[in-house]
């Protein structure tokens, strides 16, 4: 284990600088569109474009990884996102934004692709839940780092925007001065859904489950918020509590994913984390630290699922489809991310504040109905075949 987190080292100084930028933009820009007094319909378009720029990227990414190498790619990327972040503060109005953050994502899930391919290529199924949760600590602690830059420099400000530019810049220097070999060049670059489908049927229906719910947390959390009445620092710090609960779960929940059937650990934490987000619909009744209490669940339950669904897929799938995967994942996810957010803040506008997390826990509730329905058929299949024959089951079963 310490063999593989030494070669994924100079990867995870990268992700650490880089998602702390990615962190405060993604709180800062609908937190800055409220205070602009943006109306709630482009507030959830920023978050569907960000997720439709990522959409786009998944099937852009690979093919641009094959020609350029990991590391250049990266490099790619990371001039893209400085440019953009640095024209958020010349240039305030809905459609620039929506525009923005549709760019922003599609050089993003660049960015996912090549960490993980890098971490597949670097683990096995005996450590890859580890492995990937190592990841998730470090990017959810970056982003808690960042989320805190909002409770000291006024959102109004153009400061913190020249910040995210500076560390998503200085997420390049350890990726140029690494000595680790870099995964070979993906040996396909195209987007094979079905192929995903059949092989991992749980981890397809996951993400794209995942990406309803986190989707729409990430874009209307801050709104969330402020309609409770939280200042920005208060927001802030119900999202960092989010942010934190994630964060200490990770590594337990992978280590312990390593030795289980992921699909039960994914059933569990769904249906625990469906509950704390019904109980964060009366959020209004509730004292603010009770509230961020049940943000810190809702993030040890429910933003620890989208690893289980990767790692799952790596599993079922070989670390030589490792792009394949990453991309079919990440497509999924953003389908789901790009809906479901507009659909929530339609909700909330109509309803109130607590209709985000009754979308979400809806949304988690059957999702751990659907994992619980594949473990039974595929029980109820392997006993069928071990009558006749002994065969291995087919990896759609899973």
């Amino acid at each position: 284990m310490s063999a593989a987190v030494s070669s994924i080292a100079a990867l995870l100084s990268s992700v650490l600088v880089l998602i702390a930028g990615n962190g405060l933009i993604n709180t800062l820009v609908p937190l800055r569109g409220k205070l602009e007094g943006f109306p709630d319909l482009a507030l959830g378009l920023l978050g569907s474009a960000y997720f439709a720029g990522m959409l786009a990227g998944t099937l852009a990414a690979p093919g641009l990884i094959a020609r350029a190498g990991y590391i250049r790619a990266f490099a790619a990327f990371v001039a893209g996102a400085v440019i953009l972040t640095l024209i958020y503060p010349a240039a305030v109005h809905p459609a620039v934004w929506v525009g923005l953050r549709y760019g922003l994502g599609f050089v993003f899930s660049g960015f996912y692709a090549v960490i993980e391919a890098w971490l597949s290529d670097k683990s096995d199924n005996a450590n890859r839940g580890r492995i990937y949760a190592t990841y998730q600590v470090v990017t959810y602690g970056a982003t808690a780092a960042g989320q805190e830059m909002l409770a000291v420099i006024d959102p109004h400000s153009a400061t913190l925007f020249s910040i995210t530019a500076g560390l998503f810049a200085l997420a390049m220097l350890p990726m140029a001065f690494t000595q680790a070999e870099p995964p070979p060049k993906p040996r396909t670059v195209s987007l094979r859904l079905p192929w995903l489908i059949r092989t991992a049927p749980v981890a397809a229906v996951a993400s794209f489950a995942i990406g309803c719910a986190n989707g729409s947390f990430w874009a209307l959390a801050p709104v969330y918020g402020l309609s409770l009445g939280f200042a920005s620092g208060g927001v802030a710090g119900f999202i960092t509590a989010v942010i934190i609960g994630t964060a200490l779960a990770l590594y337990p929940v992978g280590r312990f994913s390593d030795r289980a059937d992921r699909r039960l650990v994914l059933i569990g934490f769904s249906a625990v984390g469906a509950l704390a987000e019904v109980a964060l619909a009366l959020g209004s009744t509730l004292p603010y630290g009770l509230v961020c209490g049940l943000g810190f669940a809702v993030g040890a339950t429910t933003m620890v699922l989208y690893t289980l669904a990767v790692s799952h897929a790596n599993d079922r799938a070989g670390p030589a489809h490792a792009v394949t995967v990453s991309s079919g994942i990440l497509f999924l996810y953003c389908v789901g991310a790009i809906l479901a957010p507009v659909l929530a803040s339609a909700l909330m506008a109509r309803y109130g504040a607590a209709a985000l997390f009754v979308q979400n826990a809806v949304t988690h509730g059957a999702l751990a109905a659907f994992a619980l329905w594949r473990v039974v058929v595929r029980g109820r299949g392997a006993v069928l075949r071990r009558q006749p024959m002994l065969s291995e089951i087919e990896p759609g079963r899973g």
